[in-house]
């Protein structure tokens, strides 16, 4: 449990309660409804052996505070100024948690200055000169039906400084911040330096990262809908691999450090034969190599495979140039997909093996899309959670989801670092099974001896 040894080896720097800006004194005007305790409490876990550790480490029952409604709230919503930000990259539902946000704002608490700031943090950096735009409920009425952002996006660090004094200028006190690690890590900054000025803003993120790699936040908005999207990649894929002998569908997802879309989609599409991570390290070459397994899956008699590699898989394999960033800072990833595909043609050649591969690369295709679903119900939740916590006057936070409640978690713990597939997890021992690639690897045998 490395992040969890993290974490208690420093209790004081990783808490797990909420920064709040003061006692909350003023009449909530929202109605009819059961408004929350503030000890209201949901577990951290619900392993038994997880909360005995902790507990046992810490001296309490680790939990977080629940998100909802309160009867008292800090800030007065006549006075209330908001900013909403989306940052980072596009992913399923940033359009429906706008909307929530909104709605929320303007039928529970009679908010009307909500500004939607333009192009990420960019738009609260006067060198940019990007004018936000005032939104109420007609100017989000049909948004959800949209994929992407209406406010637009961007990537990179923006001066701390020059942010908060805009969020000073404009008289913000409510700024939501919808993104992932990075975003959060930048909204933590602008919330640390509202405190040092003795600035009364409330800082709350809703966490976006279509990767799932955020810890203590539940599954993340969009990696439902990124999943289902893949399905029909996927089925293409196995169709264009059974159309030809030896043929191989070689499909790559989305997943720079952490395989939960490669994992997933393998697991929702059981015509998935290879599923290829960043947590594993795997060789291409040698008995125990991805050419050798194919060529195993081959000579069972089996006339077709389909491959799923997340793109941040076997970057030790890809030679090219050195280290480059985007402009948040993430190492940019080298073509495993085009490598593979490469390797695997030129294998067939080498080896006289009749073959061929067709090879799919959906990443844009797929974060560009509406939610679906249930996707876009959590983007509901988790935006009427946020507005609450803020209006509560909780800052420096995150909504996470624990099963069917919903909690605030200190951006500090969830960006302590990246959540990553376990390899001695259900859900890897659930892929094994379900491709039987261990077998293709020369690393296990089949169930009864027989063929998959």
């Amino acid at each position: 449990m490395p992040v969890l040894e993290k974490i208690l080896s420093n209790p004081s720097e990783y808490s797990l309660d909420v920064e709040r800006l003061g006692d909350c004194k003023i009449e909530s005007p929202v109605r009819n409804r059961d408004f929350i305790k503030n000890d209201d409490r949901i577990l951290v876990s619900e392993n038994t052996r997880v909360l005995k550790f902790i507990s046992e480490r810490l001296g309490v029952t680790p939990s977080f505070e629940r998100a909802g409604p309160h009867g008292k709230i800090f800030h007065s919503p006549a006075w209330s100024r908001v900013a909403i930000v989306t940052a980072g990259g596009l992913c399923p539902g940033l359009n429906n948690v706008i909307k929530g946000l909104v709605e929320i704002l303007t039928c529970d608490y009679g908010i009307k200055n909500i500004y939607g700031i333009r192009y990420g943090y960019a738009g609260l950096n006067p060198a940019y000169k990007y004018e936000p735009v005032m939104l109420d409920n007609d100017s989000v009425d049909t948004i959800h039906e949209s994929g992407g952002t209406m406010l637009g996006s961007s990537r990179g660090q923006q001066d701390t400084g020059l942010i908060v004094d805009s969020l000073s200028r404009m008289n913000i006190n409510l700024l939501f911040c919808i993104g992932g690690d990075g975003s959060l890590r930048c909204a933590r900054d602008v919330a640390e330096e509202c405190k040092r000025r003795h600035l009364f803003i409330s800082v709350v993120g809703i966490p976006k990262t279509i990767d799932n790699d955020l810890y203590f936040v539940g599954r993340s908005f969009g990696f439902e809908t990124a999943v289902a999207e893949a399905t029909s990649i996927i089925q293409a894929a196995h169709t264009e691999a059974k159309g030809t002998f030896n043929g191989v569908g070689l499909v790559k997802l989305m997943g720079r450090d952490s395989g939960f879309i490669a994992a997933y989609a393998s697991l929702a599409n059981p015509v998935v034969n290879i599923c290829l991570i960043p947590e594993m390290d795997f060789e291409i070459d040698g008995p125990n190599g991805l050419l050798a397994a194919l060529d195993r899956r081959f000579d069972m008699g089996k006339d077709h495979a389909v491959i799923v590699v997340a793109e941040g898989a076997g970057q030790r394999h890809v030679t090219g140039d050195g280290e480059e960033k985007d402009a948040s800072g993430n190492v940019l990833k080298k073509d495993i997909g085009e490598y593979l595909k490469r390797r695997i043609s030129q294998h067939f050649k080498k080896t006289g093996r009749e073959g061929s591969v067709k090879y799919f690369d959906p990443s844009y295709t797929i974060r560009s899309v509406p939610a679906r679903g249930t996707d876009a119900i959590k983007c509901y939740m988790l935006a009427r959670s946020a507005v609450h916590a803020a209006m509560a006057g909780r800052t420096n936070c995150v909504v996470g989801n624990q099963e069917d409640w919903y909690t605030l978690v200190p951006i500090k713990l969830a960006t302590i670092e990246r959540q990553r597939v376990a390899l001695n997890s259900d859900l890897w021992h659930a892929v094994l099974d379900a491709t039987g690639q261990n077998y293709y690897f020369g690393l296990g045998r089949p169930h009864n001896g027989e063929k998959f």
